[in-house]
Formats: C-alpha cells, sequence, structure tokens
C-alpha cells in the first residue's frame, strides 16, 4: 500500500529517480524495524519494480537503459536487505539479552532460597521441587552418584530419569530437542557425582548449565555439612567416652586404696596360718595390679585428651625393658617372656612416658597371646635410633583390623570376645612415640603364622665427640 501510494504521488509530481528512491528506501527501512525480513524482501522487491518501470529509462519497462541505473537499482535492494537484516539481529540479541537478564534473575532467587532453607532439605523430591517450580519444568530427575539412588519430579513422557541415570554412567551430557531432555552431569572440582535432568525446560542450551552447576554447588554443601555435623558428633562422643574412662579411673583409685590398706593390715595384725598369709597377700597383689591398671588407664585419657609433651633426659631403654619384662613375667606366669639381648641401650626420651608405652605393648601381648606361648622382647641399636620389638605367637591380625589398629577407641572385632579393653592404649602409644621424634608400627611377619610384632623406634642418645675444635 505504501509502496503504491509513494508511486502515485511521485508519478503526478514528476518526481525524479533520487527522489522517488528516497522514498522507497524509506519505507523499506520502516518496514523492517518491525523485524519481518520475508515482508522487507517482498516490499523491497515492489519498490525496485516500480522505481525501474516509472522513473528509470525507458520508463514503462524493466529494462535498464543505463549501467549506472542497474548499479543504483542493485545498491538499493541491498541497502534495504542488509538494513533490515541487521535490524533483524539487532532485535534477535536484544530479546536474548532480555531472556538471559530473566533467567539469571530467576537463579539469583533460586540460589537466595536455597541459602534461606534451614535445615536443609534432604535430598529427592523437596529439593528439585525448587528446579521445577522456579523455571517450570514439566518434570527434573537427578541421580547422586555416592548413594546410587535417582530422584524425580514431575510426569515425565520421554522417560527423563533412565536418560539422567544413562547420562552419567556413559559420561556425556544429553540435549535432545525432539523430546525436550536436557541433562547435566554433576561436577565439583573435577569430580563427578552426579547428574541432574529437565524435561520441557525453556531455552535449555541456556539455563540447564547455570541450573546444573548451581545444584551441584547445593549438593556438595548439604553432603558437607552432613559430614561436619557427623564428625562434630564423633568428637563430642569421644570426649565423653574420654570423660568416663577418666571419672572410672578416678572412682577405682579410692576403694583399692582402701583394699590395699586393709590386706596390708590384716597381714600385720597378728600371726596368720599359712592359707590365710598367702590369700591376704594375694588380695595385696591384685589390688596392687589392678590400682596399676587404673592408674594407667588414667593416664591414657589424660594422654588422649593433651598435647604430650615429653621431658626428654637419658634413660637406658634396655633398663626399662628389663624391669617391665620381669614385672609381666609374675603377673602373668603361664607366658614365656623373655629379652634379647640384654645390654645398655640409652635413648633420649621421658622414662614415664616410655615406660607407659612399653607396657601397654607388653599388656597387648601376654592379654592376646595363648597360654604357653613365648613374648619376646627384641633391642636393636641403629646409628641414629634405639629399635625395641615386641612380638607374641598365638594370635593374628586381620588385614582389615591392621589399617585401623591405632585409631582412637578402635578395637578389632576377633579381640573383644578374648580381653577386655578401652581401644586407647596403642593410639596413646604411637602418641607418646611421634611426641619423642619416633614410630610405632606394626610389622608384616612373613612365614609366620599367628605371630604379631610391634616395633617402637626412640631416638639413640648421641654420643659427645671426644675431640676439641680449635680455631686459629
Amino acid at each position: 500500500m505504501a509502496v503504491a501510494l509513494v508511486t502515485g504521488l511521485c508519478y503526478r509530481l514528476h518526481s525524479g529517480f533520487t527522489v522517488s528512491s528516497f522514498l522507497y528506501l524509506l519505507i523499506v527501512l520502516f518496514l523492517s524495524l518491525t523485524g519481518d525480513f520475508a515482508s522487507s524482501i517482498v516490499v523491497s522487491l515492489a519498490a525496485v519494480g516500480c522505481l525501474d518501470y516509472f522513473f528509470v529509462d525507458p520508463l514503462y519497462s524493466f529494462a535498464i537503459g543505463e549501467r549506472m541505473d542497474a548499479v543504483a537499482l542493485l545498491a538499493f535492494l541491498t541497502t534495504a536487505l542488509v538494513v533490515t537484516r541487521l535490524v533483524l539481529r539487532v532485535e534477535a540479541k536484544a530479546e536474548s539479552a532480555a531472556r538471559q537478564r530473566e533467567h539469571l534473575d530467576r537463579l539469583y532467587r533460586l540460589a537466595q532460597r536455597f541459602l534461606a532453607i534451614k535445615p536443609l532439605p534432604a535430598l529427592g523430591t523437596d529439593f528439585l521441587d525448587l528446579f521445577r517450580g522456579m523455571f517450570g519444568s514439566r518434570a527434573v530427575s537427578m541421580f547422586d552418584a555416592d548413594a546410587a539412588e535417582l530422584y524425580s519430579v514431575g510426569r515425565s513422557e520421554k522417560g527423563l530419569p533412565e536418560k539422567t541415570r544413562d547420562a552419567y554412567l556413559s559420561g556425556s551430557d544429553i540435549d535432545d530437542s525432539v523430546s525436550g531432555i536436557s541433562v547435566r552431569r554433576l561436577q565439583v572440582a573435577g569430580r563427578i557425582i552426579g547428574a541432574i535432568g529437565f524435561e520441557g525446560l525453556e531455552h535449555p542450551e541456556e539455563t540447564s548449565g547455570p541450573l546444573a552447576a548451581l545444584a551441584a554447588l547445593f549438593l556438595e554443601r548439604m553432603r558437607a555439612l552432613r559430614d561436619a555435623s557427623a564428625a562434630a558428633a564423633a568428637a563430642q562422643t569421644e570426649v565423653y567416652r574420654s570423660a568416663v574412662l577418666d571419672a572410672l579411673a578416678h572412682e577405682f583409685k579410692t576403694p583399692l586404696a582402701t583394699i590395699l590398706a586393709a590386706a596390708g593390715g590384716i597381714r600385720e595384725a597378728g600371726p596368720l596360718m599359712p592359707e590365710q598369709l598367702q590369700m591376704a597377700e594375694m588380695v595385696e597383689s591384685e589390688a596392687a595390679r589392678l590400682g596399676g591398671l587404673a592408674s594407667r588407664l588414667l593416664r591414657l585419657a589424660r594422654l588422649d585428651r593433651e598435647e604430650v609433651i615429653p621431658r626428654m633426659e637419658a634413660v637406658d631403654a634396655g633398663s626399662i625393658v628389663a624391669h617391665l619384662v620381669q614385672q609381666y613375667a609374675r603377673r602373668s606366669p603361664d607366658r614365656r617372656i623373655c629379652v634379647t639381648p640384654p645390654g645398655v641401650f640409652e635413648v633420649l626420651a621421658d622414662p614415664e612416658l616410655l615406660r607407659l608405652a612399653l607396657s601397654q605393648l607388653l599388656e597387648n601381648a601376654c592379654k592376646y597371646s595363648q597360654p604357653g606361648s613365648a613374648v619376646t622382647v627384641e633391642l636393636e641399636k641403629h646409628a641414629v635410633d634405639i629399635a625395641i620389638r615386641v612380638s607374641n605367637n598365638g594370635s593374628s591380625i586381620s588385614a582389615a583390623d591392621k589399617l585401623r589398629i591405632f585409631e582412637r577407641f578402635y578395637r578389632g572385632g576377633d579381640v573383644n570376645h578374648l580381653a577386655p579393653g578401652s581401644g586407647l592404649g596403642l593410639y596413646v602409644a604411637r602418641k607418646i612415640a611421634t611426641a619423642h621424634g619416633g614410630r610405632l608400627d606394626l610389622e608384616s611377619q612373613a612365614g609366620s603364622e599367628g605371630e604379631v610384632t610391634f616395633r617402637l623406634t626412640i631416638p639413640a642418645l648421641q654420643a659427645e665427640p671426644d675431640y676439641v675444635v680449635t680455631t686459629n
């Protein structure tokens, strides 16, 4: 209509090529602003035809007399089409930018809703409903790799749950425009932790990636908080256990002291029959032994909670070992306890702590070995340290227990029925060895069936140089 109106007006006013072409170009430009590329092409061709037929010589013919007129008509058509195309591209980018701003606003509000949830929801439909409600997806599915669980909300018509699991197993994302399904793997710090899929999501090429990143971060946050809660509960439990052990050890000390005093008083009160004297000495001996166990338990409980700070001095490890071996030989007469080789082995250590660590190793060796078996303590002198090996026969440690035997409060499944214990002894013994700059390890005994050997190393006392350095 506009082309016809301009053609009639210019024809009546006898306008030339320049005025007519300018008016036709304005029509094409105004039409291009509507964004209809097809209409712009039709109008541009109609304008060029009218311009050629009515205003370019020879008139009333589509023939072109001069070459410059042909160039002008071609330039007019090209300009009209290029301008129309550019306008369409600008409009498309503006629309895309507006859409992205809307998506960012939704993502921001979704993140705010995630952070505002206290306590955090459990993995499942409540978690996925937040995605579906904010972005209007028909169905949402998520596969949690750690728990090997698949969660879904909404009604899927194209098998979204199965495709979500398959995306994780195959290690590749899925973009199916025909079914409207988009699946993205969940990745945190280079580790794939699952996959999330959407069905019927608007503009999935723009939104599925950011949604997957947000889901992965939120999932990791939930797991971190859950692990932190479990760790805090475990730490609190261990504090309570240490406090209970401490309290029990204190409670045992008073009645044991009373029993020892009573047994001594009975023995000194007057002449006793040999059997009565033997019984009194047995009560006194066993009460003293129980008192020693209570004292050691109290010491272990305190060392468990506190930092071990040894008071270093030169001590003879051989003498400490010999004394402990004699003590445990009297307590366990059905065990053959020996030291090889006897001698002086000077180390730099806290004698009380060293005695506590060695007594724990000897206690375990006697406790978990069979009656009549041998318990051997072997000392080795090296250039920088002294190694003390405590071995016993008739027991073994499973492969699973070997990995955890030095853990706090851990007791192997095979020893729970053999003898009571707190699960602190080896943990504190290794703590003592580490505080001295040494080590406590469980040695593997190749070819020794049923033999267990613990190896404690303590820095040796370095001899003073027998020469004097002088300077000129």
